[in-house]
């Protein structure tokens, strides 16, 4: 049985939903540029860390030695991202959504464009490796409070029975910035060469990221503060220690959140970055075929993502989130067998039919997780469980990486781990009605 909004953390105010969808609409439009430009950005990181911080920061003799070493400083992103969330989560419940979201955005898009500006190992010495891993800390922390706020000021503008609609906007985002990241690298590729692209030519779409975060600002200038928040300020009814609030009241909430976010975040780092990684230096697979992959299934996961969005409209985001989880557990064992195979289009197709499926437990996440917390903490609930979800999810790559090398660079590692991830995901769908806050037009 779902749970009242009244006993999530402390009584909430009952807010009128806004009736003008174009207003929802804006919103919804403004926090997915947003959360694009974050998406770009970590993105780049996590592509980097496959192709060429490995040989940029991580010199070593052992390819595996320095892949790890790479993988490790994007999983250094991850560990900093719930200390964001509990930061920006919490200045999000006390001052309003719109606000926060401008400074991470700004955090996000300048520690981008100084990666891009970074001399390597070889130019500084180990003091490059140090520089990285501070500024990806740096990262880490805006993008803390960044997904958070741009989905829960987009389900706060919606009307209750569109709640998964617009909650997948944001999420849209995602891909955008993948094919952003994906195609920059590729096209920088393509239009240097390998060798350039190996000394200078990585760097220039970090650089990028200043000009797309003037853009990003400018539009997200023009959200609309969340009209739940603003009557709690009016009411001033806004929760004083949302932390404390959300940990002692609401941590069956987080736990069940975070195994619903797992296969999302940290799917979606196994078959793209691990991938990438596992292709071109176990199976010699060339850089482009890797990423054109990556490219490709972002593309077919917009359309996953809009379609998963109005399943969850339809039917209530824990079913969506349950049947995603078993039908990407179904696949991941054949998608491991089919990128074994080294044969691009089998390669690219494997890596398409993986993101798409995990894609449809993550297009409803927004919702699922907005569900499980009251207003008055909602930002910080969020931020921590998704956050935390994100911890364990940056440390797939690496944890696959070296269970590769010990396994003889055999693909098995890979596929268990898509399997046990995407099963705790549909696990989690099961139990999310019985902690969700109960709405009047909301399906769980």
């Amino acid at each position: 049985m779902a749970i009242n909004d009244s006993t999530a953390t402390g009584v909430d105010q009952q807010v009128p939903r806004i009736a003008d969808e174009s207003v929802t609409r804006k919103v919804a439009v403004a926090a997915l540029v947003g959360t694009a430009l974050e998406w770009y950005d970590f993105f780049l990181f996590t592509t980097a860390a496959a192709l060429v911080f490995n040989a940029q920061y991580f010199v070593s003799d052992d390819p595996f030695v320095a892949a790890m070493s790479s993988f490790a400083t994007l999983a250094v992103g991850f560990v900093a991202r719930p200390i964001g969330g509990f930061i920006f989560g919490s200045l999000g419940d006390k001052v309003g959504r719109k606000k926060i979201l401008m400074v991470t955005i700004v955090g996000i898009g300048v520690v981008t464009g100084l990666i891009g500006l970074l001399p390597n190992y070889m130019t500084i010495g180990v003091a490059a490796p140090i520089i990285l891993v501070a500024l990806r800390i740096l990262q880490g922390l805006a993008v803390g409070g960044e997904w958070s706020g741009a989905v829960i000021i987009a389900v706060e503008n919606a009307p209750v029975a569109k709640r998964a609609r617009y909650a997948a906007l944001p999420q849209i985002g995602s891909p955008i910035g993948t094919i952003l990241s994906s195609g920059g690298f590729f096209g920088m590729l393509y239009l240097v060469g390998q060798t350039n692209f190996d000394a200078w030519g990585w760097r220039i779409p970090f650089v990028a990221a200043i000009p797309l975060l003037a853009i990003s600002l400018w539009i997200r200038s023009r959200l609309s503060e969340s009209p739940e928040f603003e009557a709690l300020m009016e009411a001033g009814e806004t929760e004083h220690a949302p932390i404390r609030g959300v940990l002692k009241n609401s941590w069956r909430q987080i736990l069940v959140g975070m195994c619903s976010a797992l296969l999302g975040i940290g799917g979606f780092y196994l078959i793209t970055s691990f991938v990438v990684f596992y292709g071109t230096k176990v199976l010699k697979m060339p850089y482009e075929t890797l990423l054109l992959g990556s490219l490709l299934a972002a593309v077919f996961e917009i359309f996953v993502l809009i379609w998963a969005g109005r399943m969850g409209e339809k039917y209530g985001a824990s079913k969506v989130i349950l049947w995603g989880g078993v039908a990407s557990a179904l696949v991941a064992v054949p998608v491991f067998l089919a990128i074994n195979t080294a044969n691009p289009v089998l390669v690219i197709g494997a890596m398409i039919i993986g993101v798409a499926t995990l894609s449809i437990p993550y297009a409803v996440s927004g919702t699922a997780l907005t569900a499980l917390f009251a207003t008055r903490v909602r930002y910080t609930g969020v931020a921590i469980t998704s956050n935390s979800a994100g911890v364990i999810s940056g440390f797939i790559p690496l944890i696959a990486t070296a269970l590769v090398a010990a396994s003889g660079n055999s693909f098995w590692p890979g596929a268990i781990i898509l399997l046990v991830v995407s099963v705790l995901t549909a696990l989690s769908g099961l139990v999310l009605p019985a902690l969700s806050i109960e709405e009047e037009g909301m399906k769980h």
